[in-house]
């Protein structure tokens, strides 16, 4: 492996400029579809622990 290039996420072979950080867009598409079919996740607060917004019919008479 050359130096200072990064292996491929997916397959570990060496990422190529065109489709970097992967080796190839077999790759690329395959990550795209793991982030689509919701198998990657960004940890963040549950959904019990955020503000929810005002809305419309909570009770504000003063129009």
């Amino acid at each position: 492996m050359h130096k200072g290039v990064a292996p491929c996420p997916i397959c570990g072979k060496p990422a190529q400029p065109e489709t970097k950080p992967f080796c190839s867009p077999r790759c690329a598409d395959i990550d795209l579809g793991r982030w689509l079919g919701e198998r990657y996740v960004i940890p963040g607060p549950e959904d019990d622990e955020m503000p929810r917004p005002p809305r419309s019919d909570d009770g504000d008479d003063s129009r």
